[in-house]
């Protein structure tokens, strides 16, 4: 068994949004994530990091995420900020279950584990520090809450964290996820969002006692990033 993660698969085989349009880096990217998921087997656990089907609603995610549930691997699907088909997880739950999408789990205001690591995180939020306006700064001190929550579910497990946000990039720092980090003593954190030209911009590598990594899907060539076996 082993533990890998990716971001960013935005998916769309019943939706007219292909990534394919934003260059070459996509091409082909449905098939390349599939031989990038042959490495996995079945009893591996893997965080998908938001940003996973343009769908507007579940109803119209499906063929998505029945592209999912067909990879290798037991999934933890998190919230990205173009997963508009996102709702509670009760309704998620249990249209996974109505569809026997039985690899697919939530995590979202919860952690999940994989021996005795526990698997924590949230969307996260990013913002300019100049346009942080009140609606931006209530957004981000509820996905601060939901982090919180995630981590706390954890108790005193060895804690590895997930977003979708960057929470450090380069000229900009959040500095309420940052803290939340440190104060619970998360060693590793993995994001996405970043594309293209973006990547050069990310931060990889140890920050504020954390190391930090980017998984969106184009920037790893659409092979899952192995964390550890």
């Amino acid at each position: 068994m082993a533990l890998y993660t990716i971001g960013d698969l935005h998916l769309s085989l019943s939706s007219d949004k292909s990534m394919e349009v934003f260059g070459n880096n996509w091409h082909n990217y449905v098939q390349r994530l599939q031989e990038g998921f042959a490495q996995l087997k079945d009893d591996d656990v893997i965080v998908l990091c938001g940003d996973l089907s343009w769908g507007m609603s579940l109803e119209e995610s499906l063929e998505d995420f029945k592209f999912i549930n067909a990879l290798p691997g037991r999934k933890l699907l998190m919230k990205g900020n173009h997963d508009y088909w996102w709702n509670t997880a009760s309704k998620m739950e249990k249209f996974f279950a109505q569809h026997e999408l039985t690899t697919l789990e939530i995590l979202h205001n919860n952690c999940r584990f994989y021996g005795d690591i526990a698997l924590c995180g949230t969307r996260g939020w990013f913002y300019e520090l100049d346009n942080l306006s009140a609606h931006n700064e209530k957004v981000l001190l509820r996905e601060v809450g939901r982090l919180e929550t995630s981590l706390k579910a954890a108790g005193d497990r060895e804690k590895i964290c997930f977003l979708h946000y960057p929470p450090v990039y380069q000229g900009y720092t959040c500095p309420e996820i940052l803290r939340v980090l440190r104060d619970y003593g998360v060693r590793q954190c993995f994001y996405g969002h970043l594309h293209g030209a973006t990547h050069r911009r990310s931060i990889e590598g140890e920050y504020n006692g954390t190391h930090f990594s980017l998984v969106s899907a184009d920037y790893l060539g659409f092979i899952p990033k192995k964390i550890c076996d």
